[in-house]
């Protein structure tokens, strides 16, 4: 495993590095790890299926019915 060494960090950041560390309860260095992980290995994509499932429900389906071209479409949010 590698080690990584930050010279020159301002003192501003060095504190809010050490203030989120405590609110994540652990050491500046896990902190520091878990941020770089994040934004260099983003978050893992989800299927087409998970999106989907993770949809909510949110009406029927004749909510979502076309409406005819001479028929006025119905009032749902009323």
């Amino acid at each position: 495993m590698a080690n990584l060494i930050v010279r020159n960090v301002d003192d501003r950041l060095d504190r809010a590095l050490k203030e989120r560390a405590a609110q994540h309860q652990r050491s500046a260095e896990a902190e520091h790890r878990a941020i770089l992980e994040q934004a260099l290995m983003g978050t893992r994509r989800r299927s087409l299926a998970e999106v989907l499932a993770s949809m909510p429900d949110v009406g029927r389906d004749d909510d979502f019915e076309r409406a005819d071209e001479g028929e006025a479409a119905p009032r749902v949010f009323d």
